[in-house]
């Protein structure tokens, strides 16, 4: 039986996404010679049979990115290095015709074999389609299928770019009109987040699946061994978020409406980060400001001699000395967003406005130019 892309999209669309496969394997294969390459999987909602489904009064379209993993044999350093950009190239002369966004990575299978599971890695191995090599190219990767392994900060990972999500939709937000694109970028991130919440509760408890129906019966089934008063509206925009993820489309409503909605996610948002992140740490957390200004490691599984070069490359000297020096980035990041996102008075008492200056490696002033401080260094450590 042949898998499917998505779960209920047209046949007309699955022939589409079938014959943009083929069209991207025929390009891969012309960039990368044939000792080197080892498989092209789609990965993603369209790699697990649950790709999004926009439909229109005339036919049914997709929606979600293509997301292509390019298996090299070699060194991987050196084949990313080398691929990186064809592949890009390639993705930006494909993605017209596909009528969404096909975008690469160069990955190893040798890697994949001796890395530890992470939310991502679950996800690929889990449920994917190869479009190139063998099918049993996973088999030595059973290591990423333990799903109760995926650690704690994976789900911070997971609440921090879907929030992230919601601190751009909230920059929107302060135009005093929207664009057609703009309340598209709201909405579709207001059901992302909706959806990060209740898989972050899951991961925290050990429940993650790669199914996102799945997912939902087990949030609505989770019985938790403590008192979660946000519980009930996790799992109700829960709901939402998996019914937008399978049938997305454009969502009307009225800028004071999308406020509301912004305010109802980011809010439950805020208490989850402090409950997860509490739990995470142990060390409890009862504000956006205690945890910005908190001296704790919040990342303290990555190496230190790895964050050093990282924070030099990224902020340069200025970043590679300082308390913060062996320090990931992504704790920066950590501090700025629950500032910018959830404390109203983060432009307004000097100390918070330093702590942003100094996270951020910036001396803005203004909310805006914070925001636009963070992009940048979002997009390398999201």
């Amino acid at each position: 039986m042949i898998p499917r892309f998505t779960l209920d999209g047209s046949e007309a669309l699955e022939a589409q996404l079938a014959e943009m496969c083929r069209r991207v394997l025929s390009g891969v294969q012309s960039l990368i010679p044939a000792p080197e390459l080892e498989a092209l999987v789609l990965g993603g909602g369209y790699g697990r049979g649950q790709g999004g489904v926009f439909k229109t009064v005339s036919d049914d379209r997709p929606y979600n990115d293509l997301e292509f993993y390019v298996f090299v044999r070699g060194n991987i350093l050196l084949s990313e290095r080398k691929y990186r950009r064809p592949l890009h190239e390639l993705g930006e002369r494909l993605s017209p015709d596909a009528g969404l966004h096909v975008e690469f990575k160069v990955y190893s299978v040798e890697k994949l074999r001796t890395s530890a599971i992470s939310m991502f890695t679950y996800d690929l191995v889990a449920g994917h389609r190869t479009i190139f090599g063998e099918e049993k190219i996973f088999d030595d990767c059973a290591h990423h299928l333990v799903a109760d392994q995926i650690p704690l900060h994976e789900a911070t990972r997971l609440l921090f770019n879907r929030c992230s999500g919601l601190l751009l939709a909230k920059d929107f937000l302060r135009l005093d009109t929207l664009t057609a694109d703009q309340t598209d970028f709201i909405g579709r991130n207001l059901a992302k987040a909706q959806l990060a919440l209740g898989d972050a509760v899951l991961t925290v408890f050990g429940q993650y699946h790669w199914s996102c129906t799945e997912r939902h019966h087990r949030l609505n089934k989770l019985a938790v061994p403590e008192t979660l008063p946000w519980l009930a509206e996790v799992r109700q925009y829960h709901a939402a978020g998996v019914d937008f993820k399978l049938h997305p489309r454009t969502v009307k409503m009225t800028k004071a409406e999308f406020e509301k909605r912004h305010a109802e996610v980011s809010g439950l948002g805020h208490r989850l980060w402090l409950w997860a992140e509490g739990r995470r740490l142990q060390h409890p957390f009862t504000s956006a400001r205690e945890y910005a200004l908190s001296s704790l490691d919040k990342c303290a599984e990555t190496a230190r001699w790895r964050n050093f070069l990282l924070n030099l490359k990224t902020f340069g000297f200025g970043g590679a000395f300082g308390n913060q020096a062996t320090r990931y980035p992504r704790e920066r990041l950590f501090h700025a967003l629950v500032l910018l996102l959830w404390d109203n008075q983060s432009l307004n008492e000097s100390i918070l406005k330093k702590r942003l200056q100094d996270q951020l490696r910036t001396n803005s002033t203004s909310w805006t130019d914070f925001v636009a401080a963070y992009k940048p260094i979002w997009e390398n450590f999201g």
